[in-house]
């Protein structure tokens, strides 16, 4: 256990990740059983994952939101597809990443971004410029094409190994490695202004 004030190091941080998938995998049995407060819980450790993956794949508050409680309604019922494979997460990051690009294909416009909260900057003219500045990154990443930027955001902003996101887009670690690169090479491209 690490002291108060401490980073865990690598092998606690491990142990913690197994535990986490134990309880993930106990709270998915109880939910199957029709335990309201299992399936409550399980939201709870877990929303704030799905609210940010849908954000990142999505770039807009509103429809981030609108898709985290999809998810959150849909998960009552499709842990009947959980088989148990692979991580409870794994999974959880393949449904949030479907949903996403289902409510992609549904809206008209993929150009508009709704206007997002930006860290604060000193100073009214670096506030106005790191704002553009985040519009821009976002406006590139819902660029990209959608298998491009899935592999950003699970391995880039989620920090998923490439194993991982392999099993989540159901494709080889090469696959996940070249998308990944040919979407970094896109965004280098697109915010070479803004360096």
């Amino acid at each position: 256990m690490s002291a108060p004030g401490r980073e865990p190091g690598p092998g606690e941080a491990r142990a913690s990740a197994g535990l986490d998938e134990e309880a993930d995998r106990w709270l998915v049995g109880r939910v199957r059983d029709g335990d309201r407060g299992a399936y409550e819980e399980l939201v709870r450790r877990h929303r704030d994952r799905i609210y940010r993956i849908a954000l990142r794949m999505l770039g807009n508050p509103a429809d981030a939101d609108d898709v985290a409680q999809e998810v959150v309604i849909q998960l009552w019922t499709a842990l009947t597809g959980f088989g148990g494979t692979s991580a409870f997460t794994t999974w959880l990051y393949r449904v949030v990443v479907n949903r996403c690009l289902n409510h992609r294909r549904g809206q008209r416009t993929h150009d508009e971004l709704a206007d997002a909260d930006h860290p604060g900057v000193p100073g009214p003219e670096r506030r106005v410029l790191a704002g553009e500045e985040l519009q821009a990154g976002l406006r590139a990443i819902s660029g990209l094409p959608e298998d491009q930027r899935v592999s950003l955001v699970l391995v880039q902003l989620e920090g998923l190994s490439y194993r991982e996101a392999a099993t989540v887009t159901k494709t080889s670690e090469a696959t996940v490695r070249g998308r990944l690169a040919r979407a970094r090479a896109t965004l280098m491209s697109e915010m070479k202004d803004w360096t």
